[in-house]
This record gives structure tokens, C-alpha cells and sequence, in this order.
């Protein structure tokens, strides 16, 4: 566990000293038209298999979109979506999502207890580390470093990304720092921490 978050610590040093994404929402609101069908017109998905942009961090929302035009994050439906993007483009709706205020989200009160624990204080039995190291006591991440906000984001999105991590199916974590977090984590502690963190606010 100290061996990981020093590993963390230091490549969060690295990626801190990156260039900050830049981009203008405006422009971002009218190329972001073709998300608003999976994402909300506020970017809020309505539907818990999508995940919620709005309010998310711009640096990470831009590295996304250039990971799926990349090919080095799969998803059928999103490289088809960004494929004509430029990488102004995929600035500016990254601003544009940024911009825009995420909805609140409700814990299921039984995981409560047991996704906190694993949140606050990981498991040092299978040396799990707490995920407040990267994203922060509330959930809110932190942009420089492209850690993003999961403070109020849907558990069923959460749960699907946290075993993809752990199967490695998604693999544009740095550093493998997620896939390592994810493989310490049992179906049942995955589930009860995406709960918890639904219900984080900032």
C-alpha cells in the first residue's frame, strides 16, 4: 500500500506539471450537439449506464476524447463520435461540459457504511488503497492531474468502468493506477463504493 502511493504521489508530481486544457465553451456547446443524446442537454445523463460530464474536470474530459480518437480507450459508440473532432474541438466541448453544474446523486443507505470505510480508508488486508488519495474527501477530484470528479456520478457507470480497470478492458489509466486500484476490489466492495460516492457532494 505505501508502495502505491508513493508510486501515486509521484505520478500525480508528473502529471501536474502538464499543460492545462484550454478551451471555449461556447464553440464547445455547438459541437457537443450529437452528445446531448446520451450525455442530457445538460449533461446530465439520464441514463445510469452514461456517465454525467457536466462538471467534470476539462483536463480529464479532453484526455477522454483523445483516448477514444487514439483508440486507446474502446467504445463503439464514442470513437465513431469523435473521429471528426480536431483537437480544438475536443477542448472546447470539454470546456463546454465543464461549465456546465452536475446533478446530485442518492447512496442506497445499506452500502453507506461499508463504501465509506472503503473509500476513507481502503483495505489494508488486500492493500487497497483509499480513493480519497486521488479523488479527494468529496469526490472532486482534481483536474491538473486529470484525476476526475465521481463525487455524485451514477454507481451503475461507476461499477461497469471500476471492473473494466479490473479485467483490463480500459487501459488509458496512468500508469496502470486504476487497473492496480481495481484488481484489489471484490464485486462486493465495488458495489458498495460506487454507492457511496453517488452520494458525495462538494
Amino acid at each position: 500500500m505505501n508502495t502505491w502511493l508513493i508510486s501515486a504521489s509521484v505520478a500525480l508530481a508528473i502529471v501536474s506539471t502538464g499543460a492545462h486544457a484550454a478551451g471555449d465553451a461556447s464553440a464547445g456547446q455547438a459541437k457537443a450537439a450529437a452528445c446531448v443524446a446520451c450525455h442530457g442537454p445538460d449533461g446530465n445523463s439520464p441514463n445510469p449506464i452514461w456517465p454525467k460530464l457536466a462538471g467534470q474536470h476539462p483536463e480529464y474530459l479532453n484526455k477522454q476524447l483523445m483516448n477514444f480518437k487514439a483508440g486507446e480507450r474502446q467504445n463503439e459508440l464514442m470513437m465513431p463520435q469523435v473521429a471528426p473532432l480536431n483537437e480544438q474541438d475536443m477542448q472546447n466541448i470539454a470546456a463546454y461540459f465543464a461549465s456546465l453544474k452536475q446533478s446530485g446523486g442518492t447512496a442506497n443507505p445499506a452500502a453507506v457504511e461499508q463504501g465509506e470505510k472503503i473509500y476513507r480508508g481502503g483495505n489494508p488486508a488486500t492493500g487497497l488503497p483509499a480513493c480519497t488519495g486521488c479523488h479527494g474527501p468529496a469526490g472532486s477530484g482534481l483536474g491538473l492531474a486529470k484525476f476526475p470528479r465521481i463525487g455524485g456520478q451514477h454507481a451503475q457507470y461507476m461499477e461497469s468502468t471500476l471492473k473494466d480497470f479490473r479485467a483490463g478492458k480500459r487501459a488509458n489509466d496512468p500508469n496502470g493506477m486504476m487497473r492496480g486500484v481495481a484488481a484489489r476490489m471484490t464485486d462486493a466492495e465495488i458495489a458498495a463504493v460506487v454507492q457511496y460516492t453517488q452520494g458525495l457532494t462538494d
